[in-house]
């Protein structure tokens, strides 16, 4: 014990066992949120994952560009039934049996990605695992939102975002440890243990969860109320659980008394905060963010990269981009607010994409630093990307809703995230193809490849659209109640103006 310790316990010896009592609870805490936000790891690796992938796989079985879109929008189905299902099935058995058995699924799932003998069969597995995806992306949020005492709760939650781009980064260093030159031996067979990889991750949350306690809220739903106490004892302040323990009883004889169906959301007074949930979910997705995450290595190759190893060396650079900015980010949000953030963010995104598709169209000219234009364009994009609207999706969903329908708004926004996210993968290829123009495709190894510059460009003006749309439908949330959020919408006061 240090002199300032020693000093504070003859003083006040209560005051210091409860200090004490605190750094070891918030210290638990945060172990706990870190090994459930393993389940965000997942999340991104799997993302990340089928990208270094691609090039591989692709070759071993001889698919086209069609097959690869219908191999990666599998994924994203399977997720959105797991999202749609879980949260039924989360309130009935519990968040920690949900998430463990979302563990299991994904662990399943990449062995059966690894080990696919066929095309459709490597479809089947991705649709199974995209369940694990779906699942986790809802619970294991939930959880750490519950376990969380409310002073930390929004640092907790934030890391499972945090941990999605941890995870993106790992997979492209895993898919990077993996990969071959063109020509090598093992060209068609490196993408197995690039999936069997993603064991790891899952045991490591599996075997985690089993020695964490289920969440409070749940146990006292169900009748358990010491075993909610047991659990507030250990991650909240001694003198705060009773009155926990109070709130959580009076919450739920609420959420009894205001039960509502999802037709509540779609009332006319809340039409507003329905159109920014589905709307900023449009422009995360419609912007282009998975065509750069699921298929940056082919975007890579497009550029003039030698082969798929230097292809997928150069997206590394990509997850690392993305972890930094996204930290950055978590310092950004309350200091500068959503608006500004909004703006900014989307302002560089379109300049990005309207650069890279000029670069690509003038490919012949550029000839080989297109390459490099390529990648430096690409992590300005990421970066501006990370700033905005990659945290800003699921935070403006968790704060536009009342709290009576906050569960079925942010269900709403995050199933229209997935199937948004569907819609871009399975059309990137369609669009690079269908927008070519006459005598500027891309022939690799004999295959025409056609010329990303038209997506680009459509993803520019979607980016413009959207600038305009966020003018008047980007609230700023910043230092506003979520009561008086509610009550602008009952009064019918424009997005724009929620904080005057």
């Amino acid at each position: 014990m240090c002199s300032s310790d020693l000093d504070t316990y003859n003083k006040n010896p209560k005051q210091m066992t409860e200090n004490k009592e605190t750094k070891q609870n918030k210290a638990l805490v945060f172990i706990i949120a870190t090994i459930a936000a393993t389940g965000g790891l997942l999340f991104g690796f799997d993302t990340g994952v089928i990208s270094g992938a691609i090039p591989f796989f692709q070759s071993a079985f001889g698919i086209d560009n069609s097959w690869i879109e219908i191999i990666t929008t599998a994924g994203l189905v399977g997720a959105v039934l797991g999202a749609m299902f879980s949260g039924r099935i989360a309130d009935i058995v519990g968040r920690k049996k949900v998430i463990l058995t979302a563990a299991i699924i994904f662990i399943i799932g990449a062995i059966w990605s690894g080990a696919a003998p066929s095309p459709i069969m490597l479809v089947f597995a991705r649709l199974f695992l995209g369940v694990a995806i779906g699942v986790s992306s809802f619970a294991v949020p939930l959880y750490i939102a519950e376990i969380s005492p409310t002073k930390t709760r929004g640092t907790m939650v934030s890391m499972f975002q945090l941990l999605i781009t941890i995870g993106i980064m790992v997979s492209y260093l895993s898919d990077s440890a993996f990969a071959v030159p063109d020509g090598h031996p093992d060209f068609n067979t490196v993408w197995r243990p690039m999936f069997y990889v993603g064991v790891i991750p899952a045991l490591i949350m599996f075997i985690g969860m089993i020695f964490l306690p289920e969440t409070p809220r749940w146990l006292i739903s169900k009748g358990h109320e010491d075993k909610c106490r047991e659990v507030l004892q250990k991650v909240e302040d001694s003198a705060l659980v009773e009155e926990v323990i109070t709130k959580m009883k009076e919450d739920l004889e609420a959420d009894k008394k205001n039960k509502v169906s999802w037709s509540e959301v779609f009332k006319k007074w809340l039409r507003v905060p329905l159109i920014i949930a589905v709307g900023i979910m449009f422009v995360q997705q419609f912007t282009g963010i998975n065509t750069i995450i699921y298929y940056s290595p082919k975007i890579f190759l497009m550029s003039g990269f030698a082969d798929a190893q230097a292809a997928v060396w150069a997206s590394v650079s990509v997850g690392v981009v993305n972890v930094a900015f996204t930290i950055l980010s978590l310092f950004m949000i309350d200091k500068l607010g959503r608006r500004k953030l909004y703006f900014i963010g989307v302002s560089g995104l379109v300049l990005a994409l309207l650069a890279m598709g000029t670069c690509f169209a003038l490919q012949a000219t550029l000839g080989d630093s297109i390459k490099w234009l390529t990648i430096g364009l690409i992590w300005f994009y990421i970066a501006c990307f990370a700033i905005s609207l990659g945290p800003l999706g699921w935070l403006i969903i968790s704060e536009v809703f009342p709290l009576s329908v906050r569960g079925i708004g942010s269900s709403i926004g995050a199933l229209s995230n997935w199937l948004f996210n569907g819609v871009v993968a399975f059309t990137f290829f369609k669009l690079v193809k269908g927008l070519t123009l006459p005598g500027s495709s891309i022939i690799l190894k004999g295959e025409d490849l056609g010329n990303p510059a038209g997506a680009f460009y459509l993803y520019a003006l979607v980016g413009i659209i959207s600038l305009i749309w966020g003018y008047f439908y980007i609230p700023e949330t910043k230092n506003v109640t979520l009561e008086k959020i509610e009550e602008h919408w009952r009064n019918g006061t424009k997005p724009k103006d929620i904080n005057k």
